[in-house]
């Protein structure tokens, strides 16, 4: 068979477009992950078969056999050279069928010391047991939870354990508070942000981010705030506002955090907030309806103006 060398680089351009699924593989790339999981999954004695829903799902919808995700193992392979993705693959479904075997968590024993509250999106839980939860962001709902040996089970009913919604908040803010952050800074033109990681929370702490400031960071509460953003389950990026150097701080904040999201494991949110010296969370940008560039929001854009009237005046040339 004859192919046209235009039709053979229309095929390798289309092969090399993001899955739409598998972010952030190519499609060439996430058929190879499907490959790889299925031959995977076959070892281990699972007949399983990929339908497109980032996930494999047994041959016979009526077998008692697990269905595999692929959605955070595809972000995790992302990051590392295809020779190792053999390995990782195995390795994951392991521990994924190790745990399924192991039969569901236990509720935890002392929810006052064990219970971690956690963000979480919305639209990743059932609908019916988030109703009555308001949203801390948009899209992003706290649940209290436990981790066990990198486990987490989120208790979507705290009476379940005795225990009433308050309560179960309580506890589990009080013991986010106990966590210890790993710092790393980003420092680009004068632009400092603060990248919070070393545990399977640091998004989490969000919810407590005077703790995140005066313990983490080492500062009170900034008079003018700071720009945050929950991208992904394990970080947590920080910028302290100081001067109009916050907008383009802004910009960076909206690189990392989309780039963040796209391709980290466990997904939250690509906005930035502003985030006030009360605590109170609002958009840093809006969107336009026309799809051009992102505004600032009206929060941010009336703190911009505050801080022109206190930038000090340009120093006079002398003649």
């Amino acid at each position: 068979m004859t192919i046209d060398s235009s039709t053979a680089r229309a095929q390798d351009n289309h092969s090399d477009r993001p899955d739409p699924v598998l972010i952030p593989l190519t499609r060439t790339q996430a058929a190879r992950l499907v490959r790889l999981g299925l031959t995977a999954a076959a070892r281990l004695g699972l007949q399983l078969t990929y339908e497109g829903g980032a996930a494999l799902v047994p041959v016979e919808p009526t077998a008692d056999s697990p269905i595999l995700g692929l959605s955070n193992l595809a972000r995790v392979v992302s990051t590392q050279e295809e020779d190792r993705w053999p390995a990782m693959v195995e390795e994951h479904f392991v521990q994924v069928l190790h745990q399924l075997r192991m039969g569901p968590p236990q509720p935890p024993t002392d929810p006052e010391r064990e219970l971690i509250q956690r963000l979480v999106p919305r639209h990743a839980l059932p609908a019916e047991w988030t109703a009555d939860r308001v949203d801390f962001l948009p899209g992003l709902i706290s649940v209290p939870a436990t981790a066990d040996d990198g486990v987490v089970t989120m208790f979507l009913d705290p009476s379940d354990l005795g225990l009433t919604w308050s309560a179960a908040e309580r506890y589990g803010l009080a013991n986010l508070r106990r966590l210890t952050d790993h710092v790393e800074y980003v420092d680009h033109d004068d632009i400092r942000i603060a990248l919070v990681t070393g545990t399977i929370f640091a998004a989490s702490r969000a919810l407590v981010l005077d703790t995140v400031l005066r313990e983490s960071l080492r500062l009170e509460i900034p008079p003018y705030g700071v720009l945050a953003a929950v991208p992904a389950r394990d970080v947590l990026l920080i910028h302290v506002i100081r001067d109009l150097s916050v907008i383009p701080a802004l910009g960076r904040m909206l690189n990392l955090a989309a780039r963040c999201y796209s391709h980290s494991p466990g997904p939250l949110a690509p906005d930035v907030h502003l985030v006030t010296p009360t605590l109170t969370w609002h958009p840093a940008t809006t969107p336009s309806p026309d799809n051009t560039p992102l505004r600032l929001s009206p929060h941010l854009d009336a703190l911009t103006k505050t801080l022109a009237l206190n930038e000090p005046p340009p120093t006079a040339r002398s003649r």
